[in-house]
């Protein structure tokens, strides 16, 4: 892996659950780790949903290998937009990196 492309910074982020004073469950997100990244935008899609127009944009992330990364209770932060981990690529013949395939514009914020 060529480190001199991670250039980019991104804060990882954890779902965490608690619940409120009145005992009814909620969801927020903890800072997991800010790591330095190669980020690169494939593509992106606009998409009309409930009379509203939507932007959905498409990026790969790569980051140095780590186990702490799932796309079930995961997100990342690039650049003040939030990005929901569709699916966690590990290079398993070396444990360098991790490519994250990433979506913005329909997370749960």
């Amino acid at each position: 892996m060529d480190i001199g492309k991670l250039k980019c910074q991104v804060q990882l982020q954890r779902r965490v659950s608690a619940t409120d004073e009145a005992g009814q469950p909620i969801h927020t997100w903890q800072a997991l780790a800010t790591v330095w990244a190669d980020v690169r935008f494939p593509g992106g899609l606009e998409a009309i949903r409930a009379d509203a127009q939507l932007t959905v944009t498409r990026a790969s992330v790569r980051i140095r290998y780590r186990t702490d990364v799932d796309a079930a209770s995961c997100r990342l932060l690039f650049k003040g937009a939030v990005y929901d981990i569709q699916a966690v690529l590990p290079d398993e013949a070396h444990r360098q990196y991790l490519d994250l395939v990433c979506e913005s514009g329909q997370n749960d914020g």
